[in-house]
């Protein structure tokens, strides 16, 4: 079967759910984005319906991957845990509850991972190999590890304990606006806090995202790492991207592993 060059990325957060074809080549939307709002009673269920009323909006061919960000870990299709969307969500797997909904397979992965898998992929660190770390700065710090081009899922180096504290509550964005930090200020955190990321991970490349990643000169330059850190470039694009380009690299991974077990089940029938 020929390497999909579309994908479909569909992005769930707490306020808004959002959709759109993907390049797989260049990571380019292929058509506007389409944004629905996350119903008030954000269940399992409820959410679902707006994922396909979401997909109608599209022709989306049978052979197009689909996958989706979500705000919370995913071990193996379950949810962990949701931020900003109804408890409900812990324990269902969401991969399932889609597919029913949709009629065909589904990919999720954690926002952050989607994020960061999408500028590995097409942004900042398209070019790079090794150990590429993602944060988000934003009201936490979200958190992606590629490790040679394969993601390294649910991370939460945002919590890492530093000097006694969790470390978002220090160095995310909400703490430089909640307690008026001025850049300088805030950037001596980030150093404290990146420099604790190096020591335990040796990354190769340090990229920054979220919204304040718009103004990464004011505080980057400020910033002494081994590794490089620049900022991210797929910005609002990057969750709706990183999950079409992670859907259409399990859909690979699942298609190869069938077909090596198959010909070790047809050796076997021989032997």
């Amino acid at each position: 079967m020929s390497k999909p060059t579309v994908g479909f990325g569909i992005d769930i957060g707490g306020s808004g759910i959002k959709g759109a074809p993907v390049d797989l080549t260049t990571g380019e939307f292929l058509a506007d984005r389409v944004r629905i709002p996350t119903p008030d009673a954000s269940t399992p269920q409820a959410v679902a319906a707006i994922v396909g009323e979401l997909c109608s909006e599209f022709t989306i061919d049978d052979s197009t991957p689909i996958g989706v960000a979500f705000p919370g870990p995913i071990d193996h299709g379950v949810v962990r845990m949701a931020a900003n969307l109804d408890d409900s969500w812990v324990g269902v797997n969401i991969e399932q509850q889609l597919s029913d909904v949709l009629g065909r397979r589904v990919h999720a992965v954690n926002d952050a991972d989607a994020a960061g898998f999408g500028e590995a992929t097409f942004g900042a660190a398209r070019d790079e190999t090794g150990v590429i770390f993602l944060a988000t700065l934003g009201t936490g710090i979200g958190s992606a590890l590629i490790v040679e081009g394969h993601l390294v899922p649910n991370t939460e180096f945002g919590h890492l304990e530093i000097d006694g504290f969790d470390a978002e509550s220090r160095a995310a964005d909400s703490a430089r606006s909640r307690e008026d930090l001025d850049w300088e200020q805030w950037a001596t955190r980030l150093q404290r806090y990146f420099s604790h990321v190096e020591l335990l991970l040796s990354p190769d490349l340090f990229v920054v995202g979220g919204g304040v990643s718009k103004r990464h000169e004011e505080f980057l330059p400020l910033l002494s790492l081994r590794a490089p850190i620049i900022p991210a470039q797929l910005l609002n694009a990057a969750g709706i991207a990183g999950a079409a380009a992670f859907a259409a690299d399990r859909l690979r991974y699942e298609r190869k592993t069938a077909k090596r077990s198959k010909k070790a089940h047809k050796k076997e029938k021989k032997g």
